[in-house]
């Protein structure tokens, strides 16, 4: 059974860094486009940064410059760096495993982990 378990969240003040981990496993993870999520309370689910297996990266404009998604293919981790946090960035973070291959699709999320940012 495919797993990504995330830790690393907590909380921390305005301005503070966090870093998340997300370890996977059975999958074949350089394969796969991996992915961070957030969710707030009575909010959607919102991408925060993703790396194709080709190491591409994309971020919103919300937290470009700020945030910093990699992966360390021979551990099966990516890790989300989260720097000059705001408050705005309170939310449950999730992991997402993404893969197409022709007609086959392939999307695993984790558990979530809570980042509180406040004074």
């Amino acid at each position: 059974q495919v797993q990504l378990v995330e830790s690393g969240g907590g909380l921390v003040q305005p301005g503070g860094s966090l870093r998340l981990s997300c370890a996977a496993s059975r999958i074949a993870f350089s394969l796969y486009t991996m992915a961070w999520y957030r969710q707030a309370p009575g909010q959607q689910r919102e991408l925060v940064a993703a790396v194709t297996s080709g190491g591409s990266t994309n971020y919103p404009d919300s937290v470009k410059g700020r945030f910093t998604i990699s992966a360390d293919n021979a551990k099966n981790t990516v890790y989300l760096q989260m720097n000059s946090l705001k408050p705005e960035d309170t939310a449950v973070y999730y992991c997402n495993a993404k893969r197409s291959l022709l007609s086959n699709d392939w999307n695993y999320w984790g558990q979530g982990t809570q980042v509180t940012v406040s004074s």
